[in-house]
C-alpha cells in the first residue's frame, strides 16, 4: 500500500518555516532554503554561546582592573591575594560591586591587600 507524505512534510515544512521566521529572501520563503539558513544560524548561536562567556570574563577582569588602578594596585597581585584569603567572590560579583558599590569594593581591597 502507497503512503502519501502530504501531512507529515507539511507539518515538517511548516516546522522549518517557523523557525526561519526573520530570515530574508529565500532563506524564509523556500524550505531549501530555509533549512540552510538554520542550519548557518544554529552553529552560529551554539558558536556565540561559548563565545560570550569568554567575552563576559574579559569585562569583568576589565572592570576589576579599573577600579585596583583607582586605588593603586594591580589585578595581578589582587587575584593572587583574593585566592589565597578566605573571601569566596568571583569576578562577576566583584565587577558588580565594583562598579555599583565602590565603598564596599574599597573595603574589599583593604582585606584582601592588607590580609
Amino acid at each position: 500500500m502507497r503512503v502519501k507524505t502530504g501531512i507529515v512534510r507539511r507539518k515538517r515544512h511548516n516546522k522549518i518555516k517557523k523557525m526561519a521566521k526573520g530570515f530574508r529572501g529565500h532563506r524564509r520563503r523556500s524550505v531549501r532554503g530555509a533549512k540552510e539558513g538554520i542550519l548557518h544560524a544554529l552553529k552560529h548561536s551554539y558558536v556565540n554561546r561559548k563565545q560570550k562567556k569568554r567575552t563576559m570574563r574579559r569585562l569583568w577582569i576589565t572592570r576589576i582592573n579599573a577600579g585596583l588602578k583607582a586605588r593603586g594596585h594591580s589585578y595581578r597581585d589582587f587575584i593572587h591575594n583574593l585566592t589565597a584569603s578566605p573571601l569566596e567572590l568571583d569576578r562577576k560579583v566583584l565587577s558588580k560591586i565594583a562598579m555599583h558599590d565602590p565603598s564596599t569594593f574599597d573595603t574589599i581591597v583593604d582585606k584582601v591587600m592588607n590580609k
